[in-house]
């Protein structure tokens, strides 16, 4: 694989020049060594690289030894958040073999522990929160982007959209991306969307129901689902004729709209909880393949976010100085990509991060060295 060291060669140094005590790029590559080895906070990773010190001198300078644990915070700290990102995206862009029709989920996640000095005031407090976005056959994470303060994701979505390549893919949104310029900016792009309808569309939202009242579904398709204590039964309905929507012709590239119903029986309790979720396409009317689709966007959730935050402790992080959080959250995503696509071993992510602590063959070849 790629390494990803190479695609942040040009990154700028924000130490003042006499204070650089130590290599940018071998501070880099041993916080990503020790990340990929279950370190996840600044005095781990001092502690990894000083238990692997004689291997790290083997191939590393190290003018003034191992970096202390201010010193990674400091320099994480102080980078350029947006210069770090735009590195994993060039690497990710070159690793990643994206297929016609490829589900690319775009989500948010919050690091609840990594809360900032706002700027609205002494006393507050503002949550970082990322957008990212998962290619679900890949299983990797493309790209993100924070979120800025006294904004949400409306803004960062298209940003995120820009950085990435996303031609024949099916971008997939919950609700708060449910916008035109959302949507245009991804026909732009070359790809499909699914976006996810609710209140903050409200009009659109019941010209919506009022046309699976009124009109006959063009396909529909149904399936159940046994697993996790659970009976799933799905209904997708698609509807092609767009004549009740009233601003149709505003949505880029618009060519139906979907109804999914489940209804899941919980075993263990005996109760039962129903559901219908709407949405607008770009797509033709394949109830089946949007069905396959829009299951997929939850991918995000279960391969990244939920891993994040159990196999990583991201929800638990609690680095404030600076970019920190934003960019120690980079290096999260730089170890769960190698992570994700080693096929040499049939561990989960904790095992295999454990085996690259353990054996320092197996971290050259994660690292693509």
């Amino acid at each position: 694989m790629d390494s990803p060291l190479k695609h942040f060669a040009d990154l700028r140094d924000p130490r003042v020049e006499r204070t650089r005590e130590h290599l940018l790029e071998e501070i880099l590559l041993i916080t990503i060594a020790a990340v990929l080895s279950g370190a996840n906070g600044w005095n781990e990773i001092e502690d990894y690289a000083h238990s692997k010190h004689a291997w790290f001198k083997s191939f590393l300078t190290l003018p003034s030894g191992i970096p202390s644990h201010d010193t990674f915070n400091r320099v994480f700290s102080a980078l350029d958040p947006e210069e770090l990102e735009k590195g994993f995206v060039a690497w990710v862009s070159s690793i990643a073999k994206l297929t016609a029709g490829e589900v690319v989920a775009i989500d948010g996640k919050t690091l609840r522990g990594a809360s900032e000095p706002s700027k609205t005031g002494p006393d507050k407090k503002a949550i970082v929160h990322m957008v990212s976005a998962w290619a679900n056959t890949n299983c990797l994470v493309l790209g993100q982007r924070k979120v800025d303060e006294k904004s949400n994701e409306i803004t960062a979505i298209p940003k995120l959209l820009d950085a990435l390549e996303l031609s024949g893919t099916v971008v997939t949104i919950d609700a708060m991306g449910c916008q035109r310029a959302i949507a245009e900016k991804i026909v732009s792009k070359k790809a499909d969307y699914i976006l996810a309808v609710k209140e903050n569309q409200g009009h659109l939202l019941e010209e919506i129901k009022d046309s699976f009242q009124m009109l006959t579904a063009d396909a529909v398709v149904e399936e159940i689902d046994y697993g996790h204590g659970r009976i799933e039964q799905r209904r997708c309905s698609v509807i092609a004729d767009l004549s009740l929507i009233e601003k149709a012709s505003e949505w880029a590239s618009l060519q139906g709209i979907v109804r999914i119903q489940s209804e899941r029986f919980h075993k263990a309790t005996g109760k039962t909880e129903r559901e219908i979720r709407y949405y607008i396409t770009s797509l033709e009317a394949d109830a089946e393949r949007l069905n396959r689709a829009i299951r997929q966007h939850w991918g995000i959730e279960n391969k990244l976010h939920w891993i994040l935050d159990v196999g990583f402790g991201e929800d638990l992080d609690r680095k404030r100085a600076g970019h920190a959080a934003q960019n120690f959250s980079v290096l999260n995503r730089i170890a769960l990509n190698l992570l994700k696509q080693d096929k040499t071993s049939k561990r989960g992510i904790h095992g295999k991060r454990l085996k690259a602590g353990w054996d320092n063959d197996y971290l050259l070849h994660l690292l693509g060295n």
